[in-house]
């Protein structure tokens, strides 16, 4: 065998170590084989084949594979960790000989809540994948919070407080939050002229927060206090709870963000406009143990440009 053939070999070896690393943490973070192979376009036997050669290679068991579910054992929870971050130092080198180029390329995966996600943050990727065709963006819309490291998410929108310390957190923008009904519940109930008056409506509650049922507020004087309001329907979701408010089922207590167009359309009508209720922020938010790419720190930079300091959902809110 001549100088060259053995080289060719070497190196296709080490491509097949890398395939094999790509393989294995497609697996364990889509949580199955069927899954992983979607994500690399492959056929699920090509990924069973790799992950089964790689265990044989290390001489150790990665995976405890039952019908219902796959785990990993502590030597895959230890190697997974070192292929994530291998991985993760290949992309970002090739993603910052790409920037240097001026295009940037490759896989984003970001988290985001299911209803901003929806009503804000789609246009803004649409925007975004507009500018920059060659990123492959993976967005996540859902209310539970994600393990950013675990699930292999390079960062996240978060609403809120925040209580995970151990990501860095960039602030995006400050959001007032409103209580709102619909006119045909203000009409049957009277418009109430203080916070306590709501503790007899019935309240259609977020159940993401501390104590949903608990609503705080801050008189014009800069007295705070709060009221236990009588619950009707509880939930997750705050785009269910304002249509059960649009149908008249309630008052709700959400971000100026998810009511805006419904205010605007006349479907809630905001109240007890004198009083204040405790605002919430919106964040980007990344593991510190990881290097952004160049790719993330473009996303992050193109969503606080398009949210800008006084976002267009509160603009219109103002004079209300």
């Amino acid at each position: 065998m001549d100088y060259d053939c053995v080289q060719y070999c070497y190196m296709e070896n080490k491509l097949d170590r890398f395939e094999d690393m790509r393989c294995f943490v497609q697996v364990v973070e889509r949580g199955s084989v069927t899954g992983a192979a979607e994500a690399m376009r492959i056929a699920p036997s090509a990924v069973s084949r790799r992950i089964k050669e790689l265990e044989a290679r290390l001489g150790s068991q990665l995976l405890i594979r039952t019908t219902r579910r796959m785990s990993l054992t502590e030597a895959g929870r230890t190697f997974h960790d070192r292929c994530r971050r291998i991985l993760a130092d290949v992309d970002d080198a090739e993603a910052e000989a790409s920037d240097r180029q001026g295009t940037l390329q490759g896989p984003l995966r970001v988290a985001a809540p299911l209803a901003f996600g929806t009503a804000h943050l789609s246009p803004i990727i649409i925007e975004f994948l507009r500018a920059h065709p060659q990123v492959e963006l993976e967005l996540d819309l859902s209310d539970r919070v994600i393990d950013l490291v675990a699930e292999g998410f390079e960062l996240a929108i978060r609403i809120g407080t925040l209580r995970d310390s151990s990501l860095i957190a960039r602030r995006l923008a400050d959001v007032q939050v409103l209580a709102c009904a619909a006119p045909a519940l203000i009409a049957a109930r009277g418009a109430p002229g203080h916070p306590e008056a709501l503790k007899d409506w019935p309240a259609l509650c977020y159940t993401g927060s501390e104590r949903g049922d608990l609503w705080r507020y801050q008189a014009p004087d800069g007295a705070t206090a709060s009221v236990a309001m009588q619950v009707r329907m509880l939930s997750n979701n705050g785009t269910a709870l304002r249509e059960a408010a649009i149908a008249g089922l309630g008052v709700i207590l959400q971000p100026s963000f998810l009511v805006d167009d419904a205010i605007t359309q006349g479907l809630l009508v905001p109240l007890l406009r004198e009083f204040t209720w405790p605002g919430v922020a919106i964040y980007t938010v990344y593991p510190q143990t990881r290097h952004l790419s160049a790719r993330a720190r473009t996303f992050i930079d193109f969503v606080r440009r398009r949210i800008g300091p006084c976002p267009g959902w509160e603009a219109g809110l103002g004079g209300m």
